[in-house]
């Protein structure tokens, strides 16, 4: 199994509101991909930001592709984000899951 995760960081005050977009963008998104086994989705409060730490988990690299295209290590990025992310990582890090529950 692979994790993928993502960083980015909205203002404290659009916190939810970046939450409500993320789950009607990538986190659903995730969700209609095969192979997608899940995703957690961490959130920071701390100095007026809000980092946020997406972990998606997956079956074989394959399916990573499925979601992110041939570059798997590119992040995936949506129309509004512009407009939530005052930081984001350009770039996914993936992870070889050895051990799960």
């Amino acid at each position: 199994m692979i994790a993928r995760t993502w960083r980015g960081t909205t203002t404290a005050e659009r916190a939810d509101e970046y939450l409500e977009y993320l789950k009607a963008t990538g986190v659903k998104e995730y969700a209609a991909t095969e192979g997608n086994r899940g995703v957690f989705v961490l959130r920071r409060i701390s100095d007026g930001t809000a980092e946020f730490l997406l972990v998606s988990l997956w079956d074989p690299m394959d399916d990573v592709k499925r979601f992110a295209g041939e570059q798997a290590e590119r992040a995936v990025f949506y129309p509004e984000d512009d407009e939530f992310l005052v930081d984001r990582e350009v770039e996914a890090i993936h992870y070889e899951v050895l051990v799960a529950p």
